[in-house]
Formats: structure tokens, sequence, C-alpha cells
């Protein structure tokens, strides 16, 4: 089952780019008004994950966030959304929420913008939107890692 699609507000960036690291279509409303916010919310049928009460309040179907440290953040999202997935997948892009597609091997230039050369023995990412690159590291076994720890202790 899909995750549903998710809009998260400003004070929740680190938890927007772990949503979209396990695959989830998360929109984040940096600089946006709480009338942008629920706006959004309500035309793209988008759950919002926010702090803001107030916000919480005026749209419905959100989902109030108590907790300010990232593991309890996630644990109160899966507690809302139990169905929500906690294995890193490669199809969103931390950075902009675009949908990454695998590279073509022969398309992959040996080093990409940043500096980082990119594995030749790993699938390779891009994402459509914004072209930033990904590949399975040693930061997505510890992401990885991590995430099963959290989901662990939220069922314990």
């Amino acid at each position: 089952m899909p995750s549903p699609r998710l809009l998260a507000d400003e004070m929740l960036g680190r938890l927007t780019r772990q949503l979209r690291m396990i695959g989830c279509d998360t929109r984040y409303a940096h600089g946006w008004t709480d009338d942008e916010i629920a706006a959004c919310a309500r035309s793209e049928h988008r759950v919002l994950l926010t702090r803001d009460r107030a916000l919480a309040r005026r749209t419905p179907g959100s989902v109030l966030l108590t907790q300010t440290s990232l593991p309890d953040q996630i644990r109160e999202v899966r507690r809302a959304i139990p169905d929500l997935t906690l294995e890193v997948s490669f199809d969103r892009c931390t950075l902009c929420n675009g949908r990454l597609e695998p590279e073509l091997a022969d398309a992959v230039p040996p080093e990409p913008a940043g500096g980082a050369e990119a594995p030749r023995d790993r699938p390779i990412y891009r994402c459509v939107e914004c072209g930033h690159r990904y590949w399975e590291g040693s930061h997505t076994a510890h992401v990885r890692r991590r995430l099963k720890e959290w989901a662990r202790e939220a069922t314990a």
C-alpha cells in the first residue's frame, strides 16, 4: 500500500528528508504562510505534518507532532500512519522531492558534480527534477540502521 502524500511545515526540514529517503512523497512548506500550507494540503490531498497547534486545528486530517527529536518525530508519524515503511528506497530526491530514475551505466560520468566519485559497481539514480544523483553507500547503511533502531524502539 503506498504511503499518503505528505506536506511538512517549515519546522520539519530534517523529518522531510528522512521521509523522502523512505520513499514518501513529501512536500516541504519552506517560507509558506499558514494559509498557503492549508490550501496546498486541501488542494493536493496531502496529510499535513506540523508542530503548529493552530495550523493543525484548522487543517482537517493533519498530524500534530509534539516531539522535537527526529527519532521521536518518525515514531509519531508512524503511529499516525501505521503502514508507513521505514525502509530506505531510491524513489524520491531528498532535496526537491522529485522522482528518482535509474541512470544507465554508460551515461555515468566518472566524476559527478560535488567531487564524489560515482561507483561503477552499484546502481545510480538521478532526480528527474533537479538532476541530483544517488547511490547506495555507507551513509545509506547508516540510515538503514538508525531507522531499524527507531522502529524497534517504537514497538517496545
